[in-house]
């Protein structure tokens, strides 16, 4: 279990090296106070994923560093069940002119492992990694994926009882994502608490149990991912350009925007043209989406987005990309329809809507409504398939002569 409580930090910026040495002896300030995390408290039980998101800047990597001990926090304590270890910048904890297998040693002992500890999984780390004669070159010779599989090896293969990632997981290839993965899950399972930052909202939505939002080195939300995510776009659209983003009282968290284009209602038409909740997969349909402005607008964009049952981004467009933008005047409405052929395989889906001026929701956000409304497919008309996705697949049979 991870246990922080109250955990605050505080960097000292000085404009000059030698105004250190005044501050010391003149007894006066010659800097200022940037404060990267501010009275932060959580917890992550035994087999649970904490998944941290916020913008840059929000001081995701300043706590990571602070668990894993290379910072100390100004104020605050952090308890851990067990060791921590984790995964964050990429070289962290590594000499460049050394080889990985010297690496592995001096980044184990830094961790915590001993060196028999070491030499007992010396041959499985050097497995896991893949990297053959490479792990006996220097490793300013690696790529980044390279460096990678080495620095996830020695992290897991310390067997800690908490286990944080950053962003370097991303840089790896795909089998080894893959392979990372399966070892977290299983990891897991075992019990093991994790904490996982980063910018995927799929990602976060898929592996984390809750999600934890930062805005300048405060908790601003914790709980269900969904929840925490659609209150980080809300963050994200409300940035844009000092604009005054509100919620739908009538609604509440899911939808909000600036309203200046309002979405009055939605339509999920199946191919006999009735609206209702239940599809067939591979199906004609078509999403009927009206709006209405509220003030003269140059440029408005709809777009639509569909999810699984997990949050899991399936599908999304919007009229940028179908290159056709149009302007309104204050009071006039306008319907937009988009058709397509719902190939995607049986389940439960929510439908989400958004209006906004560019290409995305976070330049200016008019309206963004999470979740309008919930669907379910049945199964494939003709053609049964495996997966989330239905592809239109021909199959050609031939018969060769043997000699």
């Amino acid at each position: 279990m991870i246990k922080v409580d109250n955990l605050r930090k505080v960097f000292r910026l000085y404009h000059d090296p030698k105004d250190r040495l005044k501050e010391i002896f003149l007894r006066r300030v010659y800097s200022r106070e940037i404060t990267a995390l501010k009275d932060l408290t959580f917890q992550v039980q035994e087999g649970e994923t904490l998944g941290i998101i916020g913008e840059n800047g929000a001081g995701k990597s300043t706590l990571l560093k602070i668990l894993t001990g290379i910072l100390l926090p100004t104020s605050g304590r952090v308890q851990v069940d067990g060791n921590i270890t984790g995964l964050l910048e990429l070289g962290t904890g590594f000499n460049h002119e050394f080889t990985g297998l010297k690496n592995i040693y001096m980044n184990g002992l830094l961790i915590g492992m001993s060196k028999e500890e070491i030499d007992g999984k010396l041959e499985s780390i050097i497995e896991f990694t893949e990297l053959g004669e490479f792990i006996k070159e220097p490793i300013k010779t690696y790529s980044s994926g390279m460096l990678m599989r080495l620095a996830f090896s020695i992290a897991i293969h310390a067997e800690p009882s908490a286990f944080v990632i950053d962003e370097a997981l991303s840089v790896g290839d795909a089998y080894f994502q893959q392979k990372c993965m399966k070892r977290i899950n299983g990891f897991r399972k075992a019990g093991g608490s994790i904490i996982f930052v980063s910018h995927d909202m799929n990602s976060v939505k898929i592996l984390c149990d809750r999600a934890l939002l930062l805005s300048h080195g405060e908790a601003v939300e914790e709980g269900e991912p969904d929840k925490v995510i659609n209150t980080y776009n809300f963050l994200l659209a409300k940035k844009s350009k000092g604009e005054e983003i509100r919620f739908d009282d009538a609604v509440g968290k899911s939808s909000y925007g600036n309203f200046k284009v309002k979405i009055l209602s939605i339509e999920f038409l199946n191919e006999e043209g009735v609206n209702t909740t239940v599809f067939n997969s591979g199906e004609k349909v078509r999403i009927k989406v009206h709006i209405k402005a509220n003030e003269d607008v140059d440029s408005v964009v709809a777009g639509i987005l569909i999810r699984d049952r997990f949050g899991q981004d399936i599908f999304g467009t919007n009229t940028h990309h179908l290159k056709k933008i149009i302007s309104m005047k204050a009071g006039t409405a306008v319907s937009y329809e988009f058709d397509f052929n719902l190939n995607i395989g049986a389940g439960k889906y929510t439908l989400t809507s958004a209006v906004h001026r560019d290409d995305t929701h976070v330049n200016e956000s008019y309206h963004w409504y999470d979740n309008i409304l919930r669907f379910e497919v049945l199964g494939a008309k003709e053609n049964m398939f495996i997966g989330l996705s239905k592809l239109d697949v021909g199959l050609h049979i031939s018969t060769t002569k043997t000699q």
